[in-house]
């Protein structure tokens, strides 16, 4: 018999109750085990969500539950369940595009101070999910400004147009730092080469990204967003 079958290779027993985990969001690895015995009968990704990061405290909203979102230095909040996750509409979010940024964003809030005063900011990371779409599926679902802050070089630019700008449009823009020319100017020529045969014919369809591109290719350099962390001595 085809129940004999499936309970002898399979270990299913309950053909009723593997139908309806199936066709419901409740094939976790936990269910599965209740089922069939293996906590792998149904692939599926183990790890969702993404990284938030503040350094002052953002009121926010995960599964109808209001919850302050204030890490102490050198820590994250991971939010996993980021369909029901919401903050306040006018807090700015900015996506940071390397994890030392990410990590240290207290020493560049000089720079996002002078770029964005007296805005309520949330940080957020493209890692370590960055091969997921759960950030810009988040991002799409809500109405805040985000802006894509990256290396200033050809690299950050393709990955600002195709992960973020896409997307979001006009609605995303790219952190582009006031003394960015002079930043550029110093970057490394080596880092310019090595992108140049990948990126030579990106389109860049953002008109505020123009100039930009210009100075990288002007120079032949670019520079990395690391540069914008500040020790203790420059303050």
């Amino acid at each position: 018999m085809f129940l004999d079958f499936l309970a002898s290779e399979y270990n299913i027993h309950n053909l009723e109750a593997i139908q309806e985990m199936l066709t419901s969001n409740e094939a976790n690895r936990a269910k599965q085990v209740e089922l069939t015995g293996d906590s792998k009968f149904v692939k599926q990704r183990v790890m969702k969500g993404f990284l938030v990061n503040s350094y002052e405290p953002i009121d926010a909203t995960l599964n109808d539950t209001p919850f302050i979102i204030n890490p102490p230095d050198g820590t994250y909040v991971f939010v996993y369940d980021y369909e029901a996750f919401t903050i306040p509409s006018d807090v700015l979010i900015i996506g940071i595009e390397n994890s030392e940024n990410f990590r240290r964003i207290s020493q560049q809030k000089w720079l996002f101070d002078e770029m964005y005063p007296n805005r309520q900011i949330l940080f957020v990371s493209r890692y370590p999910q960055n091969e997921s779409r759960d950030l810009v599926r988040w991002l799409q679902s809500i109405g805040n400004e985000y802006v894509h802050f990256g290396d200033l070089d050809l690299a950050g630019i393709r990955i600002f147009i195709t992960e973020f700008y896409r997307y979001l449009g006009e609605r995303s823009s790219f952190l582009i730092p006031p003394d960015y020319e002079e930043r550029i100017k110093n970057g490394s020529r080596e880092r310019y080469d090595v992108q140049l045969t990948t990126t030579k014919n990106m389109i860049i369809n953002d008109p505020r990204l123009r100039a930009l591109a210009a100075c990288i290719h002007k120079y032949h350099r670019g520079y990395d967003q690391e540069g914008y962390i500040r020790t203790r001595q420059q303050f």
